[in-house]
């Protein structure tokens, strides 16, 4: 994308920073908000693509959905693109009125634009993708289940026997983000639909759009000057910074306007400092260990599933070394989710972990080879399991590597051992339950597929759940899917999070919610 030439200077100037020595005390820019995180867990910023913390991030800054979810209170869902909607008299359609809007090139949001968003996304089959399949949509039915009325309205069908109300949580995913077909269509590259053009670029409608993006090194965003509610600032530029006591002192000098996954110790240090402002946002983050069950008959074996989640110090780490950040949740449910479970069964106790392996047969020592995030808590949270795991004769290979190769990894199954967080992508349980208990065939992309795990008793007894219309036989039954993959499941749910975030004390209206992608830049002043 070509750049005006101050834009060009910025960001030149930008780079060299981010590549650079911490610079001394340095005022950001008054048009320009700097955050300083970690961005090497980003792999695409295609919106049926980009499936990390990162990415998820920004899509709400990007992209708007036809519905959206109150950025104050996650269960209700307003219009965005969709000035209203009707369900069909089936209950299994929805027909949406578009509102008035431009994508960043100026091109007007049309149907066709819908249509084509949505079915791309399908097509392409992304890791997202299960969650529009939850409608029933496939490559080869898509086509006639996405629909243009007239200019202004847009059709969609569902096969699935699931409501509207459903049907509407799913739509406020970033997979459902709405990109310019125009601007998509382009840039095609061997029947792509764009895909390989927009991991870097971007075609939305939201308050802004990517000007430039380096891996690992830096995200420019810059103000959409067709947004239908402008930003404040004119750009926003997201530094990957993977130290986070480089992150902390950015923030502490004014070379950083905002600092992100900063650790208990560098949260400790800036208590007391002027002109900095600490917030400790509740999450509905999960954070779990998830195992390879076809890596070796020992980690497809209930047994090991078992011993494993007595060999975790879930009281240590969350008091000792996240002090704060994390409070010990052993279920697939966050708190704030209708039905989660909030009952901790399983502490640290190696000798029973020791018996349960040896009734199972399974001998020790063994060695288990561990993939984590160079990053921290990451890092922390591998050394205590190595040296609780250590107390049964398991040895953990602690191989740490950058966050987009992990998660390639992981999805790829090259894997035995690794740490995960999940976070729901719609205020529905459905949206933890799909990814942890179903998976019938490995055909669709979710946790359990990625454990190796095919579970098609408990993906009927999911399906069950999402058709359910009376509200508390509904929670009863995500209950008792949590139970029992709380009880016997190659995941290992440990902890739920709080996001610390350090901000300039010049920073004002910035906004996070419960949900990942519930980062919003577009009403911050400074």
């Amino acid at each position: 994308m070509l750049l005006q030439s101050w834009r060009g200077a910025l960001l030149g100037a930008v780079f060299s920073l981010a590549l650079g020595p911490l610079a001394a005390h340095a005022e950001t820019p008054n048009d320009t908000l700097v955050v300083a995180q970690s961005i090497d867990d980003a792999t695409s910023f295609d919106p049926a693509e980009g499936f990390e913390l990162t990415t998820v991030q920004s899509f709400n800054n990007l992209y708007q959905r036809l519905v959206q979810s109150n950025r104050d209170d996650a269960t209700k869902i307003e219009p965005a693109l969709a000035a209203s909607w009707e369900a069909g008299s089936d209950g299994k359609s929805l027909t949406f009125a578009l509102a008035d809007a431009k994508f960043a090139s100026g091109n007007p949001v049309r149907p066709e634009d819908v249509i084509f968003s949505l079915t791309r996304a399908v097509k392409l089959n992304k890791s997202p993708a299960f969650i529009l399949n939850e409608l029933g949509w496939k490559a080869e039915n898509v086509d006639g289940a996405v629909t243009k009325v007239d200019d202004k309205h847009v059709k969609l069908a569902w096969s699935a026997d699931v409501g509207a109300g459903f049907a509407l949580s799913l739509l406020t995913a970033p997979i459902a983000s709405i990109v310019d077909e125009q601007a998509v269509s382009a840039n095609f590259k061997d029947n792509d639909f764009g895909n390989g053009w927009l991991k870097t670029n971007s075609a939305g409608s939201g308050a802004y759009s990517i000007a430039a993006y380096t891996p690992h090194e830096a995200l420019v965003l810059q103000a959409n000057a067709n947004s239908s509610d402008k930003p404040k600032l004119e750009n926003v530029i997201i530094r990957n910074v993977p130290d986070v006591g480089a992150r902390r002192l950015l923030v502490e000098q004014g070379d950083a306007d905002i600092a992100r996954g900063l650790s208990a110790d560098q949260i400790e240090a800036l208590k007391d400092k002027s002109g900095v402002k600490v917030l400790s946002v509740p999450s509905a983050r999960t954070d779990y260990i998830l195992l390879n069950t076809k890596a070796n008959p020992t980690l497809g074996n209930p047994a090991f599933w078992e011993a494993a989640r007595y060999l975790v110090d879930y009281d240590g780490i969350a008091k000792n070394l996240l002090r704060g950040q994390s409070s010990v949740h052993q279920s697939f449910l966050p708190v704030g989710f209708p039905g989660a479970l909030t009952d901790t069964p399983f502490k640290l106790d190696p000798e029973k972990a020791k018996k349960i392996l040896a009734d199972a047969g399974l001998k020790t020592p063994f060695k288990i080879e561990f993939i984590v995030f160079n990053d921290q808590p990451y890092l922390s949270i591998a050394q205590s399991l190595q040296s609780t795991f250590a107390e049964a004769g398991i040895t953990l290979d602690i191989q740490p590597g950058v966050a987009s190769d992990i998660y390639a990894r992981g999805r790829s199954g090259k894997f035995e051992m690794t740490l995960r967080y999940w976070i729901p992508d719609y205020f529905d349980p459905h949206s933890n339950a799909s990814a942890f208990a179903i998976n019938k065939d490995n055909s669709t992309n979710t946790a359990a597929k990625y454990a190796g795990w095919v579970i098609p008793e408990l993906t009927d007894e999911t399906l069950a759940a999402v058709k359910e219309q009376n509200p508390a036989k509904r929670i009863a039954l995500y209950q008792d899917l949590q139970k029992k993959i709380q009880t016997s499941s190659p995941f290992i749910f440990t902890l739920q999070g709080n996001d610390p975030v350090a901000l300039s004390d010049k920073v004002k209206n910035y906004a996070q919610g419960l949900n990942a992608d519930q980062v919003y830049y577009d009403k911050v002043e400074k």
